[in-house]
């Protein structure tokens, strides 16, 4: 696995053996930060489920100012602190332990969340989208099986666009319009 681009471009992160672990494949990598190009600048990005941190670290790569991992494999947390330490983004990166949605109340509000759980456990998606909900970021993204359908809302955020490559999604919710939220109550 390696950073596609940015300041860290091509360098090679460590991986985790074995599917617990599965990575954004470097084709929808490149999607969604070329979609992200306009806001990663000086963001705070965090990464729930964040596996090896591939995602994260590629914002940093690009331009986030810092980046919060959160992930519960302690296998995993530790290849994600080694990649952090093998471009010396210690100081740019936070590594948490737990759940993510336990850890959402805790972070407080972030530019741009990215999260992928593992796709056998659909039920985290909405518990986190909903965490999320209650101090909403600008921008929350879900990768997710092409198969699952995640609600068009979840509290205060609203699905704006899918992005579909093969059996991977990407669903992008951003905060509902005065509007919107007049209208759902």
């Amino acid at each position: 696995m390696r950073i596609i681009a940015g300041e860290f471009r091509s360098r090679v992160l460590k991986s985790l053996p074995g599917m617990d672990v599965r990575p954004t494949p470097d084709r929808l990598r490149e999607a969604l930060f070329s979609i992200l190009a306009p806001r990663i600048g000086g963001a705070l990005f965090v990464d729930l489920y964040a596996g090896t941190g591939a995602v994260g670290i590629e914002a940093l790569s690009r331009g986030a100012e810092r980046a919060i991992f959160v992930e519960n494999n302690k296998d995993a947390l530790e290849v994600i602190r080694l990649n952090l330490k093998s471009l010396g983004l210690e100081n740019r990166g936070r590594v948490w332990q737990g759940r993510a949605s336990h850890a959402i109340a805790k972070i407080g509000t972030v530019d741009i969340a990215f999260l992928d759980p593992p796709y056998p456990l659909e039920q985290e998606y909405e518990r986190a989208l909903v965490a999320l909900a209650d101090d909403p970021p600008g921008l929350a993204i879900a990768q997710h099986s092409s198969r699952f359908a995640l609600a068009e809302n979840y509290g205060a955020l609203k699905r704006a666009r899918v992005l579909k490559q093969g059996d991977n999604s990407l669903s992008f919710f951003e905060l509902k319009t005065s509007a919107e939220a007049d209208a759902a109550d």
